[in-house]
């Protein structure tokens, strides 16, 4: 047997009213869960140094203590921004 539900006591717009209120608020709750991302930026050394403000020693000297963590690609060293931007927020 199907469940009925009886309503009493509220009109039609009333209804509707809490119907559309009730799809906006899940509506939002997806738009939170499954807003696309942004692809990951990669830096280059020089972009890095230059954000930072630091110089080519001190890059060299984070890397060496593991505070930045490259990405090989190729021959070539790339940071990740985002990477950057959590390490920034931590410190």
């Amino acid at each position: 047997m199907s469940d009925i539900t009886q309503l009493h006591s509220i009109t039609p717009e009333q209804l509707t009213e809490r119907i559309f209120k009730g799809l906006d608020e899940r509506l939002n709750i997806l738009k939170q869960n499954f807003e696309p991302k942004e692809p990951d930026e990669l830096l280059t050394a020089k972009e890095l140094e230059n954000e930072l403000k630091i110089s080519p020693t001190t890059r060299c000297v984070w890397q060496k203590k593991g505070i930045l963590k490259p990405k090989k690609i190729g021959n070539r060293t790339y940071y990740l921004r985002s990477e950057i931007k959590e390490l920034l927020n931590n410190s």
